[in-house]
Formats: C-alpha cells, structure tokens, sequence
C-alpha cells in the first residue's frame, strides 16, 4: 500500500515539475519527491505490510 502512495506522490510531483505549477514553499515538487521517497523507504523497510505471524505454532 506504501509502494503505491509513493508512486503517487512520484507522479504528483512530475506534473508540478513538468507543467511549472506556481506553488508555495510548501509544495514544491522537490518536497513532494522527498515525501514520496520517504513513504517508499518505509514501504522498502516492511512497515504498513500488515500483520505477521510472530512466532511458530507448535
């Protein structure tokens, strides 16, 4: 679910990028690419997977 929003948050920034939107500081496309790479390094690290088994049943 991460890989997807960070995709997402890639595509949302080539458009800001590609189209010269005006936009704040805020939202520039290059905040917009560091987000995305962040949700992706999190998705890369196995968080919001879901859940796990924790151990084995005997």
């Amino acid at each position: 679910m991460l890989g997807i929003a960070a995709a997402v948050l890639f595509f949302i920034a080539f458009l800001i990028n590609a189209a010269d939107i005006a936009t704040n500081d805020t939202f520039t496309s290059t905040n917009v690419m560091l987000i995305g790479l962040t949700v992706l390094a999190l998705h890369t690290a196995g968080v919001g997977s879901g859940w796990a088994a924790r151990g084995r049943r005997r």
